[in-house]
Formats: C-alpha cells, structure tokens, sequence
C-alpha cells in the first residue's frame, strides 16, 4: 500500500507560515470584544438615615474591620455556643456552599476555552476480499482472496481564537457568578445568624414571662387563699371566691399556653442548628439584657456591607456579559487544527519516517441565514440584563428599607419601655394599695381583680418590649450586613477581582 507523504521541514514551510499568519492574525483582534462594557447600574442614595435617633453613634474606620462573629456583642456564652454550632451543621448554609463550590468550578470551565484542544488516537484494522466462485469449466475455486492490515497512531489538535471577545465575556460571567456565589454563602449565613439570634432572644422572652406567669399564679394562689378563709369568716360573699379561682385558673392557663410558643422556638433552633428537634432542648433562662449600641455605617456604605445587594450586583455585571456573547455569534468563527501520526501496513515499520503524515489549516466559518435567531437571543440577553438592574436597584431600596424600619422601631421601643417600666411601677403601687383596703374591708374583691390584671398586663408588656428590642437589634445588626463586607468576595473567590469598594460611583466599570 502506497504511503503518504514523508513529513519534512522543507514541505511544511508554506504551510506553517500561512498558519502563523493566521494565528498572528487571531491574537491581534482577539481583544476586539464585541457588546457592552458593564457600568454598575446608578442608585439613588441617601445622605443619612432618617430615623437614627439623635447623637446616635456612626461608625468610625476602626469599626469597619471584619465583625464575622457580630454576635458577641451580646455577651451571652449560650448565644455563642449556638452559633457556632449553627455555622457547623446548617444545612442551608451548606446548600449554598455547594452553589459556591459549583460556581467556582464553572469559571475553571469557561477558562478552559482559552486553550487548544489536544487529543490523541490509535486505531489497527485487517480487511480481506476474494471471489470464492466456481468455475464452470472446472472443479476448483476461483482466484485467492487478498488479506490487508492497516495501522494508525495520531495526534490532534484544534484551538478557536477567541477573535470577538466571546470566550473572555463568559470567563468574565462566570467570574461575576462565582461572586455572586459567594455573596450568597454569606447572605445565606448572616440569615439564619441573624434568624438564630431573634429566635434566642424571643425564646429568652416567653422564659422571662413564664417566670412572671408562675409569679402570678402564686400572687394569685395567695389571694384565693385570703379569700377563702373571709368567705369562712362570712366577711365576703361566695362570688368573690368564685372570681378569685377563675382569675387563678387563668393564670394557669396562660402559663401552660405560653410552654406551646417555648417549644416551637426551641424547635426553630433545633433545626438552625442542624439537629432533630427530639434531641435539642435550650435551658429556661429569662430574657434580662438591653441591646448594645450598633454603630451605624452612613447609608453609601450599606452597598459593601451587604451581601445580598453585592449578589445582585454580581447576577447583573453577569447579565451584562451575556450581551457581548450573544453578539459575538453575529462573526465568523476561525479555527486552527492540525493533526500529524504514522500510518502503514506493516505494524514493525509504523514509526519509520515514510509512514508519517500531517495535515494543517485554518477553518473559517460563518452563520449567513438563521431567521431571526441571533437578534432574538440578543434582545433577550438585553432584557435579562434590564431585569437583573431591576432587581438590583430594589434590593438597595429594601436594604434602606430595613435599616430604617429597625432603627425606628429601636428608637420608639427604647422611649416606649420607659414609659411602660413607669406604668408597672403605678400598677403595682396601685395593687399593693387596694390590696390593703381589701384586707380592711373598706373595698369590693372586684377592685382587687382589676388591680392584679392590670398589674399583670403591665409587666406582661414590658417583657414582650424588652423581647422585641432584642429582636430589632439583630434585625439591625443584620440590616447593616453583620460583620461582612465587599472585600471578603475577593477572599473567597480566591482573588477574582470585584467591583471597586466606592459606592458612590454610579459609572464604574467591572473589570474583567
């Protein structure tokens, strides 16, 4: 069998200077990236915060290092521990650890399209033909089949430049998602800290109020007791007993009742904390704490000290780029292969120098008719792009939205509690006075129900404040990003550059 072309230097020069040309040629316009540079979407922001109350405290530079663990502001041990246990075993955290870890991948993915493709290949085939036909004239077979062998082994190449920018927007994307990514691990991991942390306090608050609770019931106790022992003296009638065990037997409701909300709190941490509910208990211990002061970051720094605006930003720097992908189809596409082995019939003389063969060139192709298809994926990238800006610009709003809601209700909890502190005081006062009458006889049992519910009902409500402004701290806390801050993305995704730390800079472009 007759064998190709013996590879030399003198035969392939020709060819490999026009593929050099080529290839010169696909470098110096490859950084010709068709479609648009991304710009971070303008937001309106504001120049303070209108419900910080008066000389609150703004956060100085040394307050903007990294508070990942924010929690301890609260100088509560159990707090501590259950976090920690949280940042362990959450599975929601770990949900989007494994989105980050996917992400990370991607851009590996998408870089890998910088680099030619190399392969290899060996092949051996044995073939035969004859006629195997009777003569008609004569009794034997007629001519001997032949028998041929054949034997490959190759190497291959193929590499497309990346002449309109479509491979560097795609690294760029997945860049941008891997960042997202990252911003929503965090995101994902200051909810369910900040969510921990409300529930803690609420559950610390029903605890505070099952001790007001077995307090009343024993207050109450002791009355019934006093008016039993009158109704057997005939100094009362026997209603005013009547009413004092209904008052008590209501107090006992109210305390079995609030164990109901106690142990679906409980059951709440429980599963924040990675383990089954029928497992997991949280010792009785009343809510008695104030919430520490949080400095307050000025409302342009919200924007890197949240994660879920960075993720937003992220999905739509990423949007951008599936513009330029989209476009970059309206080009041909170049690609450079070359392939080169030995070839020959006889397996022993395979790697001799008679037996090789090559062949390279360049492939240029281009889409000429495809009914509408690429302005349809192109006007459809602009959109996901608009939708993603959307997106974007309305979770800063709700991000100014929660800072302000829980700085007002911190500030009305903080006069509110004052007052009511001052209201239990009264009711108490007034209780211990119509208490007495009650045992000199000058006032009706009524009066005394009246003063121990209103009594009740005013300690009732200064615990629940106390619990509600524990909960308006973390939500706070969290309102303002807890400890994290834009710098860590870069950390995370290993140096991938992200957008500049400015928040002010409606015009900044991404780089890429």
């Amino acid at each position: 069998m007759p064998h190709r072309p013996a590879f030399s230097a003198f035969s392939v020069t020709r060819p490999l200077t026009a593929t050099a040309l080529a290839a010169a040629l696909a470098m110096f316009i490859a950084g010709c990236a068709v479609g648009p540079d991304y710009q971070r979407p303008t937001t309106t922001i504001p120049a303070s915060y209108k419900e910080a109350p008066e000389g609150w405290k703004v956060a100085q530079p040394a307050d903007q290092t990294d508070r990942g663990t924010w929690w301890t502001v609260y100088n509560d041990e159990r707090l501590n521990e259950l976090e920690a246990r949280l940042n362990q075993s959450n599975q929601s955290i770990a949900q989007f650890a494994a989105a980050y870890r996917q992400a990370r991948a991607l851009v590996g993915e998408a870089r890998a399209a910088y680099f030619p493709t190399i392969g290899a290949s060996a092949s051996a085939s044995r073939s035969g033909t004859g006629t195997g036909n009777r003569s008609t004239n004569s009794s034997s077979f007629g001519q001997q089949g032949s028998v041929n062998n054949q034997f490959n082994v190759a190497l291959d190449a193929s590499w497309e430049p990346d002449l309109w920018g479509s491979v560097s927007r795609t690294v760029s994307a997945q860049k941008a998602g891997q960042q997202g990514a990252a911003a929503d691990l965090a995101n994902a991991r200051l909810s369910a800290q900040a969510t921990l942390a409300q529930d803690y306090f609420q559950l610390r608050a029903l605890d505070a109020q099952q001790k007001l609770l077995d307090e009343t019931v024993a207050a109450y106790e002791q009355s019934l007791k006093l008016t039993q022992n009158q109704y057997a003296q005939g100094i009362v009638a026997r209603s005013d007993v009547i009413q004092a065990q209904t008052q008590l037997q209501s107090a006992q409701a109210s305390a079995i009742d609030n164990g109901v909300s106690r142990a679906q709190f409980e059951h709440a941490i429980a599963v924040l904390v990675g383990e089954p509910a029928s497992t997991f208990s949280v010792p009785p211990i009343p809510l008695d704490a104030t919430p520490p002061t949080v400095p307050v970051q000025m409302p342009s720094a919200i924007l890197e000290r949240r994660p879920d605006i960075a993720s937003a930003e992220r999905k739509a720097a990423a949007a951008n780029e599936q513009i330029g992908i989209e476009m970059a189809a309206y080009f041909p596409t170049l690609t450079l292969s070359a392939q080169g082995g030995f070839e020959s019939s006889v397996l022993s003389q395979l790697l001799r120098a008679p037996s090789r063969f090559w062949t390279l060139g360049p492939d240029i192709a281009a889409t000429i008719f495809d009914g509408g298809l690429r302005s349809a994926r192109t006007e459809a990238a602009r959109a996901a792009y608009d939708q993603n800006v959307a997106t974007y610009r309305q979770t800063v709003l709700t991000a100014f939205q929660d800072v302000e809601d829980n700085l007002a209700s911190l500030r009305i909890l903080e006069r509110e509690i004052v007052v009511q502190q001052q209201a239990v005081e009264s009711a108490q006062q007034a209780l211990a006075i119509i208490n007495n009458q009650y045992k000199a006889g000058t006032v009706a049992f009524i009066n005394v129900l009246t003063a121990q519910t209103t009594a009740f009902t005013a300690q009732q409500k200064l615990a629940n404040i106390a619990g509600q402004r524990m909960v308006s701290s973390v939500g706070l806390v969290k309102a303002l990003g807890g400890g994290w801050d834009v710098a860590q993305m870069d950390r995370e995704t290993g140096g991938v550059e992200a957008p500049a730390a400015s928040a002010v800079s409606a015009t900044q472009t991404a780089t890429r």
